[in-house]
């Protein structure tokens, strides 16, 4: 099982609901828990998708288990809500003072009330922006296409592939690409790999032996 940049996603039935834009590793446990499907013909949305949903997987596209009737009811991969900039008690209190004093003042300037030149005592705003990824807690949506570097923190390549085992989807290998044109590919065990994170892949080795490993054009088995 494999999951590579930019594959197709589809239900049981064909139906492309999007592709993959980023896989969702615990560090912890070396597995991938969920996928990120960049919104398509079917998603309003960017979406996170458990791998456990998964049928199967080829280089091209990832299929869907059988009952994913409506894609879009899947967990958006980033939510923006609007929280209470002192909690809720003081969010009541400066509601009323809020209103209270909105009777007496409509701005119909455009000017902010609460920053530097506004009108003074007028209340700051009540909530303020949150956003937040809809991952478990301790994993990181790593990128395809995020950099490797070595042990030193010198640039070995680009993640192209990421393949798991199909039981428990550990990870077992990264298929890393070098160059731009005429892409050399090395196969990489996830035993050399130190840390992870959304747009990296940190190594325990030095960039010479990744450089002196075969080619690699096939999947880890056949490797």
């Amino acid at each position: 099982m494999h999951f590579k940049e930019n594959a197709d996603v589809l239900t049981s039935d064909g139906r492309k609901i999007g592709r993959i834009d980023r896989v969702v590793v615990d560090p912890g446990t070396g597995a991938v828990t969920h996928l990120v499907v960049k919104k398509g013909l079917l998603l309003t949305r960017d979406k996170v998708v458990p791998v456990d949903q998964v049928d199967t997987t080829d280089e091209n596209q990832v299929l869907l288990k059988s009952g994913v009737d409506n894609p879009d009811e899947f967990p958006d991969f980033e939510e923006t809500r609007h929280v209470p900039v002192g909690g809720i008690e003081d969010f009541k209190e400066q509601e009323a003072e809020h209103a209270r004093r909105m009777i007496w003042y409509h701005n119909e300037t455009g000017m902010p009330w609460w920053g530097p030149g506004s009108y003074p005592g007028l209340p700051k705003p009540l909530f303020v922006k949150q956003t937040e990824r809809n991952v478990p807690k301790g994993t990181v949506p790593l990128e395809e296409g995020g950099k490797v570097l070595d042990a030193r923190g010198e640039p070995v390549g680009e993640v192209e592939d990421i393949y798991a085992e199909p039981e428990e989807h550990r990870v077992t290998h990264v298929l890393v690409s070098r160059g731009t044109f005429s892409k050399e590919k090395k196969l990489i065990p996830t035993a050399w790999v130190k840390d992870v994170f959304e747009d990296s892949v940190r190594l325990w080795v030095d960039k010479k032996i990744i450089e002196n490993l075969p080619d690699a054009a096939s999947k880890p088995e056949e490797a």
